[in-house]
């Protein structure tokens, strides 16, 4: 006997002509989809990438109707792989999850082994406090060590810094060590940075006038926003120094000169966390659950399937601050 129930409740996206129709309805284990293993999800996060996949033109969804959430953690209750059996703890982020395969919004979903991940020092709801935000920004900071930058060579900054990526990747470096300074939008938020870690919360930068190469401020930076912002950072990073992308909230365009990359020797590395081979996946979520493991294991907000829609909405138009949870009750 299964131990999935004939019916299940699940948050969906269908696409209807120009416009996309979403909200909770009962699904069936056998329209999960393929895979080897299936959770019991306990938590999910809110991501931008999640929103975009329930919106007319987001341009993410790649079927309908789609389950989105493309992270959750919960408990295993069937397997047909020798690497995970019933009971085991585990989360699941990236690859086509919630994208091209049934996501985190549901009580159940079915995945193939080779996107999961054992959980190690963290409970479920801890993984997600994480989440897809989190382990971007803790591949930023792997990067950005493994180009050597000690907390000796200077500063660090982290934009969109109240976001999700960026709030975790203020906590994380200051945990390293790193002089944090915080570019934000929303100032309201500087004590709630400078709890996480920040040293310095600064503005949004001034793109008004980039110029080639600007006075050197930044060993290296973790930037969540692209574009021109992007741009500035690449014009005023220190000799040999690095910048971390994985954000194009403020546009897709960017618009440099070559001039960082041949006078002061600057790296740009961009981060994807959704193709990141599941042997460094897993031994870098071990990192989170120990020396990388954030200070502050708390969510902004905790919501429900039922109240997903405004909360979708409002991390489109940038009005959430940190980690949102979705927890996934067992109706």
């Amino acid at each position: 006997m299964s131990d999935v129930p004939e019916q299940f409740a699940a948050f969906v996206a269908v696409r209807e002509g120009d416009a996309t129709r979403r909200g909770v309805r009962l699904w069936q284990p056998d329209d999960l989809g393929e895979g080897d293993v299936t959770v019991r999800i306990a938590y999910s996060s809110v991501n931008y990438k999640d929103a975009l996949a329930t919106i007319p033109n987001g341009q993410v969804a790649r079927i309908s109707p789609l389950i989105p959430g493309i992270d959750m953690a919960g408990t295993v209750v069937e397997s047909r792989s020798d690497g995970f059996s019933a009971g085991d703890q585990v989360l699941a982020h990236g690859y086509a999850l919630g994208v091209a395969h049934h996501g985190g919004y549901a009580q159940f979903a079915r995945v193939p082994a080779g996107w999961v991940v054992p959980l190690q020092g963290l409970s479920p709801k801890e993984a997600m406090t994480i989440g897809t935000a989190g382990f971007t920004a803790a591949m930023s900071v792997q990067r950005i060590q493994a180009q050597g930058v000690t907390p000796d060579d200077g500063p660090v900054l982290v934009t969109g810094a109240s976001g999700g990526v960026g709030s975790m990747g203020v906590d994380m470096l200051a945990g390293q060590g790193y002089h944090v300074v915080a570019s934000t939008g929303d100032r309201q938020a500087e004590h709630w940075l400078r709890e996480r870690g920040a040293r310095e919360v600064i503005d949004r930068l001034d793109t008004d006038d980039i110029r080639p190469l600007g006075k050197q401020q930044w060993a290296a930076a973790v930037d969540c926003v692209g574009g021109a912002p992007l741009a500035a950072i690449l014009s005023m990073l220190s000799i040999g120094g690095i910048v971390a992308a994985s954000g194009n909230t403020a546009g897709l365009k960017l618009d440099t000169t070559v001039a960082p990359f041949i006078l002061r020797g600057v790296t740009l590395a961009g981060i994807d966390s959704a193709n990141f081979g599941i042997d460094e996946r897993r031994a870098l979520w071990g990192r989170l659950g120990d020396d990388l493991r954030p200070g502050a294991l708390d969510a902004s907000q905790e919501v429900g399937l039922d109240d997903l829609e405004p909360v979708l909405d409002a991390i489109l138009q940038g009005r959430t601050r940190g980690r949102v949870l979705v927890r996934i009750e067992q109706r």
